[in-house]
């Protein structure tokens, strides 16, 4: 039976995490610099990605990584999305290393393991399991492709490796300003790693890992915005008693809790799918992103609004959550194109 509890190796690598974040990358500091183009601290991503070895969990440790599995790599993104922390974690050490040990790609693999290097799949951010990733022009939406060092390209004849300094990467406003966009041009040059079909079959496998563990940083966005919108509610009086104690919100926030409990079980499962090579791998994974992202934003939401008049404000990080959470919707695929997935692997015809 698939055990969905936290190892206790597990549970000593989110206290790592989450000590370093707190130190580094607290949320609260976060709103005085994320507009500045320098809102990635390549310090903490060296400190994280290299010093800690979390950006070589996935990569077998012939290869130079930790070989470990995508549960630890869940844990890592938990703590990221809690903090919403400004780095590539997802986009490289997840989406990309998975595309590139399909590919068979040792040498960069290596290089990403070690955090000497950032890559990213040349895809736009909302591409699901499912995209075709054939590349013929300039490709928009490209999540963290102005931090990368080399590009993942798709091109009719396979997949390439191309140096971002020969590529052309044109930032973007996002809404979520801890997550940059940009469009890319790389239509000419690089390394080719795979031909045409182990080229499909390794974004695809990079995007189903990507998306599987995407639900594990809406969790802990989810989880953050509950905690903390519990803390604001026991410390705020109003007519002499804690607003947490009229029962409304005692209401409000008791369902918020009862969803992120289901939330966790089903990314949970998807990272465990992912872990362990299952078949049902597809399924749990259009199951926790059919979920996980709704309840991120209900949770992110009600944030803002049990917050009253401060979590409407800049100076609050409350809003650095909802952005998150509205972007994490679309990212990787939508929750109506994960429901559409899961109508066809269960062979139950979807809604007219």
């Amino acid at each position: 039976m698939t055990d969905l509890l936290y190892s206790e190796a597990e549970d000593d690598l989110r206290a790592a995490v989450r000590a370093l974040l707190a130190g580094r990358a607290a949320p609260a500091d976060l709103t005085g610099r994320v507009e500045e183009p320098a809102a990635h601290d390549a310090a903490l991503w060296k400190a994280l990605a290299a010093d800690m070895g979390t950006a070589g969990l996935l990569v077998p440790e012939k290869l130079g990584g930790q070989g470990a599995s995508h549960r630890e790599a869940a844990v890592v993104l938990e703590e990221l999305g809690r903090a919403v922390t400004p780095v590539p974690y997802l986009t490289s050490s997840v989406i990309a290393t998975e595309t590139l040990l399909a590919a068979q790609a040792g040498d960069l693999v290596g290089e990403l393991a070690t955090g000497r290097k950032v890559a990213v799949l040349a895809v736009p951010l909302s591409a699901g399991p499912g995209h075709e990733p054939v590349t013929t022009g300039t490709v928009t939406g490209v999540a963290d492709a102005a931090r990368a060092d080399v590009l993942l390209v798709a091109r009719p004849d396979g997949l390439y490796a191309v140096d971002a300094a020969d590529a052309t990467i044109a930032p973007q406003t996002p809404l979520d300003l801890t997550r940059p966009l940009a469009g890319v041009t790389a239509t000419g040059g690089g390394t080719r790693l795979a031909g045409p079909e182990a080229s499909r079959a390794a974004v695809r496998r990079g995007l189903l890992a990507g998306a599987g563990l995407l639900a594990s940083e809406q969790l802990g966005v989810a989880e953050w915005c509950l905690e903390e919108t519990v803390r604001h509610t026991r410390e705020r009086h109003q007519f002499n008693r804690p607003i947490g104690s009229f029962q409304s919100l005692k209401h409000r926030m008791a369902q918020l809790w009862l969803e992120v409990v289901n939330a966790r079980a089903a990314a949970r499962n998807a990272a465990d799918a992912l872990a362990t090579g299952s078949p049902e791998a597809p399924l749990a994974v259009a199951v926790a992103q059919a979920y996980c992202s709704r309840v991120a934003v209900h949770a992110a939401e009600e944030c803002v609004q049990l917050h009253g008049g401060i979590g409407m404000t800049w100076e609050h990080p409350a809003h650095l959550y909802l952005k998150r959470a509205k972007s994490d919707q679309i990212a990787l695929g939508s929750a109506g194109q994960h429901q559409r997935t899961l109508a066809d692997l269960v062979d139950l015809p979807a809604p007219a």
